[in-house]
C-alpha cells in the first residue's frame, strides 16, 4: 500500500487478525549500537538494526564526524572508526530523534571543537537542560539558550574533567545513558549518580545501556541502581546483533486483544529480553479485565497502545507514573486523552500527570468519523489504528510519522487484515 501524506481511514476488519509478523530491530538499541560502534577502534558489523528516520539521522551525524558507515541495512551495516570523532563543519541535524539528540549531545564532547546538535520544530521543544548542566559541571562548555535544542558543545577529548557527576534523570533516562556511553573515552572515566531520591522513568533502558557497553568492552559497574562507575578505556567489538523492538510488539499484542486473533512474532522472546516494554504483554493478555491501575513508569512506550485497548475494557483504567510522557515526541498524556475523546466525549480525563480511561466494553463513536490528531507522533498513530479493529470511521492524521520506528507498519497490518485507505 502506498501511504498518503495527510490521513488514512482504518477499514474495520470483518474477521480476527491472524498471521506471522516479523518485528524489526529496536530503534533505541540500534542508535546505541551505532554510537558504540562509532566510538570503537576498528571495524564493527551490525545486524538487525532498524532502518528508520531516527537511525538514519544518527548515522548521518556520525558520518559528518568522520565515521565510515555503509548504507543502512537490516541485514548488515559495516562501521569503520578510529574511535575518535571530528568536529563537523555544519550542525548535526537529528529531526525529532530523542535518542540521537541526547546521545550525541554528550558524545560530541569527545570531538575537538565546537559541535551544534539541532533538530526539527518538535525537537526544539524537547528539554535537554539537565544534560547540558551536567556537561558544564563536568568542565565541558555547553549551551542551550532555550533549554532545548539547538545545543552547542565545545569538545576537548584530552581535557582533565571532573570524575564524578550528579544528574537529574527524572525527565529522561537518556540523559544518564548519554553520559555513560561517552564516559569510557574520557581521560579519567566517570562516576554518574542520580541526584536526590528521584526514580528514573525507563530505568530498564539504563540497564540496557550498561549491558551493551559491556558487550562492546567497557568496564562499567552499578551500585544500588542509582550510581554507575565507568572506567576509562576503549570500545571494540567485531560483530553485534540488535534485538527486535518490543515497543513495536505492543501493537501486535493490542491487535490480538481487540480482535481475538493470533498475530505471532516468532523472532521475539519476552522471557529473555531486558527491554522494559516487554512487560506490557501481560497487561494486554488480561484484556478485557485489565487492572484498574496501571503503573506505566517502566513501560512508557507501551502506554498509548495500552490506553487505546483500555477504552474497551470492562472497568476504567488509571495510568500512573507516566509524567515523562509529557516530554516525548509530543505531550502523550494530553494527545492520547484528546484522541480518545475524539472517539467519544468523556472517554478520557487527565488528573495531574495521570491518564484516566473511562472504559466502555460496548464503546461506540460519537459520530460517523473520529479524526485522530497524532501530533506527528509515531506511537499515537500506530496505537489509534488499533481502535479501528472495533470501530468504524477511525481516521489517522500524518500517517507517515510511523517511519520513525516502524516504517512498514501500514503494509504489515494490511497483510494481516487491518487495512488503511487514503482520504
Amino acid at each position: 500500500m502506498t501511504e498518503p501524506q495527510q490521513a488514512v481511514k482504518i477499514v474495520r476488519p470483518q474477521n480476527s487478525l491472524n498471521g506471522l509478523v516479523i518485528v524489526s530491530g529496536s530503534k533505541s538499541l540500534s542508535n546505541r549500537a551505532l554510537l558504540l560502534a562509532a566510538l570503537s577502534s576498528g571495524t564493527t558489523e551490525l545486524t538487525g538494526c532498524l532502518v528508520s528516520d531516527d537511525t538514519i539521522y544518527m548515522a548521518q551525524s556520525l558520518r559528518k564526524m568522520g565515521v565510515e558507515i555503509s548504507e543502512l541495512n537490516a541485514d548488515r551495516i559495516v562501521i569503520k572508526s578510529s574511535g575518535k570523532l571530528s568536529a563537523p563543519s555544519e550542525p548535526l541535524f537529528v529531526g525529532n530523534a530523542g535518542t540521537a539528540a541526547r546521545f550525541l549531545t554528550a558524545a560530541v564532547a569527545l570531538a575537538d571543537g565546537v559541535v551544534v546538535v539541532d533538530g526539527d520544530e518538535d525537537m526544539q521543544k524537547r528539554p535537554i537542560m539537565p544534560l547540558v548542566d551536567a556537561l558544564n559541571r563536568l568542565g565541558i562548555k555547553a549551551s542551550s539558550p532555550t533549554g532545548c535544542p539547538p545545543v552547542a558543545v565545545e569538545g576537548s577529548p584530552d581535557a582533565d574533567l571532573m570524575t564524578e557527576i550528579e544528574i537529574d534523570g527524572g525527565l529522561s533516562s537518556q540523559y544518564v545513558s548519554a553520559l555513560m556511553m561517552m564516559a569510557p573515552r574520557l581521560k579519567n572515566g566517570l562516576k554518574i549518580t542520580i541526584s536526590g531520591d528521584a526514580k528514573i522513568g525507563g530505568f530498564g533502558y539504563v540497564e540496557i545501556t550498561r549491558k551493551m557497553m559491556q558487550e562492546f568492552g567497557a568496564d562499567v559497574s552499578t551500585a544500588g541502581g542509582n550510581s554507575w562507575q565507568v572506567r576509562a578505556g576503549q570500545y571494540g567489538r567485531a560483530e553485534y546483533v540488535v534485538e527486535p523492538d518490543y515497543s513495536s510488539c505492543t501493537y501486535i499484542w493490542g491487535a490480538n486483544a481487540l480482535s481475538g486473533g493470533e498475530l505471532v512474532a516468532d523472532n521475539i522472546d519476552v522471557s529473555i529480553t531486558a527491554q522494559p516494554d516487554a512487560k506490557s504483554k501481560a497487561l494486554f493478555d488480561q484484556f478485557p479485565n485489565m487492572p484498574r491501575v496501571i503503573d506505566g513508569e517502566q513501560m512508557q512506550d507501551s502506554v498509548p497502545a495500552l490506553a487505546v485497548v483500555a477504552a474497551f475494557n470492562n472497568v476504567p483504567v488509571r495510568f500512573v507514573g507516566i509524567a515523562n510522557l509529557r516530554v516525548k515526541e509530543c505531550d502523550r498524556i494530553e494527545v492520547v486523552a484528546a484522541g480518545l475523546n475524539a472517539i467519544k466525549a468523556g472517554l478520557a480525563t487527565v488528573e495531574g500527570d495521570d491518564l484516566i480511561v473511562h472504559s466502555d466494553s460496548n464503546l461506540q463513536t460519537d459520530g460517523v468519523e473520529s479524526r485522530i490528531d497524532t501530533a506527528r507522533d509515531h506511537r499515537i498513530a500506530m496505537s489509534f489504528a488499533l481502535a479501528g479493529i472495533r470501530l468504524d470511521g477511525i481516521l489517522i492524521e500524518n500517517p507517515k510519522c510511523v517511519e520513525k520506528t516502524f516504517p512498514n507498519f501500514w503494509e504489515v497490518m494490511a497483510e494481516v487484515g487491518l487495512k488503511a485507505e487514503a482520504v
